[in-house]
C-alpha cells in the first residue's frame, strides 16, 4: 500500500499485517454470503451455523493479532509510523464490524421472519448480490490502491445507504403489517455496505476524515 511504502524498510512487518487484513475482508465476504443466503436464499441456517461462527471468531482473532502487532511496531519504530498504524487500526475495526453485522443477519435468518412481498424478497436478493460484490471490489481496490475505483465505490455505497435509509423509514412508518424483519434486513445490509465503503476511504482521504466521506460537509 502506498502509505505503507512511504515508511521504507520499516514497512516490512506492516506488509504481513496487511495480508492478514485482506484475509479479514475475504472472511467477511464469506460469512456475509452465508448469512444473507440463509436470510433470503433458502439456505438452512443450522447448516451454516458452525462455519459462520468459526469464521467470525477467526476475524476477531485476526483483529486482535493485528492490534498487538500495531502496538509492537509503534513501540519499536516510533512516532514516524503512527499515521499508518492509526489507519490500520481504523480499517481492522471496519472489517471486524462487517463480521458482527453478518452475525446479526444470521440471527435474523434463524427467526425466519416475514420479509414482505415476493418483489421485496427479490429486491433483497439483488441487494445481497450487490453488497457481496462491493466487498470483493473493496478488497481488490485496497490491494491496487486505485483512487478512481475507490471514489466510485464510496459514492456507490453512499447512494445505496440513502436508498436503504428511505426503505427503513418507510418500513418503520408502515401501519398495516409487521415490517420488522424487512426493516432489520435493510438496516444490517446498510451497515455492511457502509463499513465496506469506509475501508477504501484510506486510499483517498486523510487520516482525520476516515469513515466520514459521506457525512454532511465531508
Amino acid at each position: 500500500m502506498h502509505w505503507l511504502q512511504k515508511l521504507g524498510p520499516q514497512s516490512r512487518n506492516l506488509e504481513a499485517i496487511n495480508a492478514n487484513f485482506l484475509q479479514m475482508l475475504e472472511d467477511g465476504r464469506h460469512i456475509f454470503d452465508a448469512a444473507a443466503n440463509a436470510l433470503v436464499g433458502g439456505t438452512d441456517p443450522t447448516v451454516i451455523r458452525e462455519d459462520l461462527f468459526k469464521t467470525d471468531q477467526r476475524i476477531n482473532q485476526t483483529e486482535q493479532s493485528i492490534r498487538r502487532e500495531i502496538v509492537i511496531h509503534g513501540t519499536i519504530h516510533g512516532a514516524g509510523t503512527f499515521p499508518a498504524l492509526l489507519v490500520l487500526m481504523s480499517l481492522v475495526k471496519d472489517a471486524e464490524r462487517i463480521g458482527d453485522y453478518c452475525k446479526n443477519i444470521y440471527e435474523l435468518a434463524s427467526l425466519r421472519p416475514p420479509l414482505g412481498t415476493t418483489e421485496e424478497v427479490q429486491e433483497l436478493i439483488e441487494l445481497k448480490d450487490q453488497i457481496s460484490k462491493l466487498i470483493v471490489r473493496a478488497r481488490a481496490i485496497y490491494q491496487s490502491q486505485d483512487e478512481d475505483a475507490a471514489t466510485n465505490l464510496i459514492q456507490e455505497t453512499g447512494e445505496l445507504g440513502k436508498v436503504l435509509d428511505a426503505k427503513i423509514e418507510q418500513g418503520v412508518m408502515a401501519q398495516d403489517q409487521n415490517r420488522s424483519g424487512l426493516v432489520l434486513a435493510y438496516r444490517y445490509f446498510k451497515r455492511v455496505s457502509s463499513h465496506t465503503g469506509n475501508i477504501v476511504t484510506s486510499i483517498i482521504m486523510p487520516l482525520d476524515k476516515l469513515d466520514y466521506f459521506d457525512e454532511p460537509g465531508g
